[in-house]
């Protein structure tokens, strides 16, 4: 059995989109959204880089990883962090990945630069302090949500 667990697989899947941490040289945070995350094995997750070099900069140089997936409407979603490896085309795990984006049904392998497997070594969850009170259901706190952005695709603050 591996560090990720069934949910965690699940919201990486349905959701897709990481936010990826990283440090850059100067010690500055670097993050930035990655929205090909996905689950490699129970282990390890992936994104393909199209567009990230400062992210990959930084694994290349040993930047550890910590990446948060959250569902925006039901408010609660998971941190995952561990070292990464950047993997070129041609290799094993990037052709394993290309193999799992296309079965995902993604159309951008054909964009993919390099593929990055973050190695999971510690998994915690991430639950909205919309919860802590227990006032608000699961149910409503995703009503409220639909709504809210509900009212920011018409315009309406």
């Amino acid at each position: 059995m591996g560090i990720l667990n069934d949910d965690m697989k699940r919201v990486v899947n349905e959701q897709r989109l990481g936010f990826y941490a990283t440090v850059c040289q100067d010690g500055s945070p670097n993050v930035s959204p990655k929205g090909t995350t996905y689950v490699f094995d129970d282990n390890h997750l992936f994104f393909a880089d199209i567009r990230s070099p400062q992210t990959v900069e930084n694994i290349r140089r040993g930047s550890t990883v910590e990446v948060n997936v959250v569902d925006p409407l039901v408010r609660k979603g998971y941190r995952f962090k561990g070292p990464a490896v950047v993997h070129e085309r041609g290799s094993r795990p990037y052709t394993e990945a290309l193999t799992l984006l296309r079965e995902a049904g993604s159309t951008l392998a054909d964009r993919v630069k390099t593929i990055v497997i973050v190695e999971v070594r510690e998994a915690r969850s991430l639950v909205s302090p919309a919860y802590d009170d227990g006032s608000l259901s699961e149910a409503e706190i995703v009503r409220k949500f639909r709504e809210r952005f509900a009212q920011l695709g018409s315009g309406v603050s």
